[in-house]
């Protein structure tokens, strides 16, 4: 098995149980123990209270892959996550039982050149929730580095902290485009990274943001969130030109950063086509493993294009967003559901099935 655990078949019997989550099968998950490592001296034992879907999970759970990685055996779902301390190492000084916790869900070697730049998210090494073979935190109990368990401030909720791993993404595509208080933002995109991604370019000053997607649904919620204009896109490469006359309208002036939260060939090419001469583009969907994009055009007007992986150093920003209410994720918190086997399936076939759906959480 991955880190992080034991599958049930290697777990005594007349142990305390631990309960999780598994991705066993296409299509199938199935609620088992799982037993956990020992506990480290840096090490906190942690009560999950909030896990939220990511639409990784459900990639996972459709097609057994995300990308590069492949589900090859049974697995615990899940990274989006916050609970209570229930036990630390014995090295562990920042955190005693009974703190609030969100935690950060990557674990990087700390010994790469990468990690020791301080870009730790691209180790080549990293352990991450939910990203096989290692074990997620749809559970009872995980273990985790006290070191990536943040104390919540009082004023905000084990749900709230469990939104700090998809806050996190906006936060870190935010600082990679370097938004500020002179910066027009352009997001593609209405689903949950477009949403947190425009609540962080907001909080980072950005004066005016427009928000574009296929879905009238989507488009409301963007509206209501704080979005200055929105504009409806359709999915026809032909319409891109017409389409970005219309968001250059909506801003009501140039575009300086354009966040493709989609990651496809037409919301790439709209990008690269709105944004200004000597602006930014920051791709942060990876919805298209390759793309054909126009991009003499846009290296002609000096368009920087920016990836961003996962993040880093993101969650005392986050929290501090949280804590202040720059930022309320609230909004984005649509379906609730509890961990039995029945909710457990119900929660993914409402999180895969759209609609309404933004966030769905489960209460532990």
């Amino acid at each position: 098995m991955g880190k992080g655990g034991k599958s049930h078949e290697e777990t005594k019997s007349g142990e305390d149980e631990n309960m999780a989550a598994w991705l066993v099968g296409l299509n199938t998950l199935k609620i088992q123990p799982f037993k956990l490592p020992p506990l480290g001296p840096h090490d906190a034992r942690v009560r999950m209270k909030a896990v939220g879907i990511c639409g990784s999970d459900v990639h996972y759970l459709k097609t057994m892959r995300c990308a590069d990685f492949v589900v090859k055996e049974p697995m615990v779902i899940g990274h989006e996550c916050a609970g209570i301390i229930e036990e630390v190492g014995s090295e562990v000084k920042n955190l005693v039982p009974g703190d609030r916790v969100a935690l950060e869900p990557g674990i990087s070697c700390w010994r790469c050149d990468l990690c020791k730049d301080g870009r730790y998210n691209l180790c080549p090494e990293m352990k991450f929730f939910a990203t096989p073979p290692v074990h997620g935190s749809l559970a009872h109990q995980v273990v985790h580095p006290a070191d990536l368990c943040f104390k919540l401030p009082d004023n905000v909720s084990l749900e709230e902290g469990a939104m700090c791993e998809p806050l996190s993404v906006g936060v870190h595509a935010c600082r990679r485009a370097n938004i500020g208080p002179e910066t027009n933002v352009l997001v593609m995109g209405a689903g949950p990274i477009g949403l947190v991604t425009m609540m962080a370019a907001r909080a980072f000053g950005a004066p005016r943001i427009v928000i574009v997607d296929v879905d009238d649904n989507r488009l409301s919620v963007a509206k209501n969130l704080g979005a200055d204009g929105i504009v409806k896109v359709s999915t026809n490469m032909q319409d891109v030109a017409e389409e970005v006359e219309r968001i250059c309208k909506a801003m009501g002036g140039g575009v300086d950063v354009s966040f493709d939260c989609a990651g496809f060939n037409k919301t790439m090419s709209t990008a690269l086509s709105a944004t200004c001469a000597g602006g930014r583009v920051c791709l942060v969907g990876m919805g298209h493993h390759e793309m054909t994009v126009p991009l003499t055009p846009a290296a002609a007007r000096e368009v920087d294009v920016i990836g961003i992986f996962r993040y880093r150093n993101t969650w005392p920003l986050c929290i501090e967003f949280l804590r202040s209410g720059k930022i309320d994720v609230k909004p984005l918190i649509t379906h609730r559901f509890g961990f039995s086997q029945k909710e457990v399936e119900e929660a993914f076939e409402t999180s895969a099935g759209g609609g309404s759906a933004i966030k769905v959480m489960f209460n532990l």
